[in-house]
This record gives structure tokens, sequence and C-alpha cells, in this order.
């Protein structure tokens, strides 16, 4: 009864906190996605790609890998908190 209580703590605890860090990256990855999006429609506006006459990789390229990798650890360590939590109810 005590393994099974301190798996459900212990995977509450991980799943919440995992949730509560990952709002910030996803929040701001949608932000850089909608300047994005702008950003495309005034160049299809203008009637050429700004983008592609540019070529490269932007800092908004390598904030969104960051960002993407920052919300995959979080994620992963949400999922692990309901892997723990399933754990203490499979283990009773």
């Amino acid at each position: 009864m005590l393994l099974n209580l301190a798996l459900w703590i212990g995977g509450a605890v991980l799943t919440v906190l995992g949730i509560y860090q990952a709002r910030d990256p996803y929040a701001r990855l949608q932000g850089l996605k909608a300047v994005d999006a702008n950003a495309r429609r005034y160049a299809d506006w203008r009637g050429g790609t700004l983008r592609e006459e540019q070529g490269g990789v932007t800092g908004a390229d390598v904030m969104r890998q960051m960002l993407g990798g920052r919300l995959r650890i979080w994620g992963a360590i949400a999922v692990l908190g309901v892997a723990l939590i399933v754990a203490g109810f499979v283990l009773r």
C-alpha cells in the first residue's frame, strides 16, 4: 500500500510539473508560428516570397528547435508521471 501511494504521489507530481513547465514553450512556439504565418501573408501580398529569397537558417528557426526540444522533454516527464500512476494501480 505504501508503494502504491508513493507511485501515485510521484506520478501526480511529475505529471503536474511536466504540464506546468511545457506551457511556456508551447505558448512561445505558437507565437512563433503566428508571426511566421503573418510574414508569409505579407510576402504573398507583396507578390514575392521573402523567406525563399533570403535563405539560410534564421534566429526564429533556431528558437523553434530549442522550444521543440524543451517541449519534448517536459512532455516526456508528464508521460512518465502518468506511467507511474498507472504502475501504482497495476502493482496493487
